[in-house]
């Protein structure tokens, strides 16, 4: 008989749902990705070699090291070190802007060159599948800087982090989302 005790998830629970509706949501999306590309895969692979691989990898190394500002700061929180999780978090926003600046600079490339999502259907789940990731960027570092607010007015310490941790979660989802769609659409043929 197993008398150790299971750990719950982190955070709240109800972010564990939303974050499998989401999961759920981009595999639609990547399978969709896959089959429409073993369909076409020379359309794919030709404009696929217009796609800004290094500015791909620098996100992906923008997301990755936020992450780890995150987990730094869910640790700071859980040893009352509120000043280190707001330090953390604060250095995973600027992260994150960084990616938004990164793929807004990209996505402006690819306008001012006349695609769109019409273009063709390389471009269409391109465009689609970047952005709708961008946006889920955008509302993680909103849920990050309500969390670093809150930390800053001392809303959490040692017993009471569920929020830090719910946020976390949420971020984390955000980065391995990257790490499956940056290999997806810019690097695999």
């Amino acid at each position: 008989m197993d008398t150790e005790r299971t750990k719950p998830l982190p955070g709240d629970f109800a972010i564990w749902i939303f974050i499998f509706a989401e999961l759920m949501v981009f595999g639609v999306l990547f399978i969709a990705y896959a089959v429409t590309r073993s369909l076409h895969r020379e359309e794919f692979a030709y404009y696929q070699q217009f796609l800004d691989r290094e500015t791909g990898a620098l996100n992906t190394l923008l997301l990755i090291t936020s992450s780890y500002f995150v987990v730094k700061a869910v640790l700071a929180i859980k040893q009352d070190k509120v000043q280190q999780c707001v330090n953390g978090l604060g250095l995973a926003l600027l992260c994150g802007c960084g990616f938004l600046v990164a793929k807004t600079l990209e996505f402006s490339d690819k306008f001012s060159a006349g695609i769109r999502l019409s273009t063709n259907t390389f471009y269409m789940f391109y465009l689609s599948l970047t952005f709708f990731h961008f946006m889920h960027v955008i509302l993680g570092m909103v849920i990050l800087a309500a969390i670093l607010f809150k930390a800053r007015a001392g809303a959490y310490n040692h017993r009471e982090h569920t929020g830090v941790e719910t946020g976390a979660s949420y971020w984390h989802m955000v980065d391995l989302v990257w790490i499956i769609l940056f290999p997806l659409v810019y690097i695999i043929r």
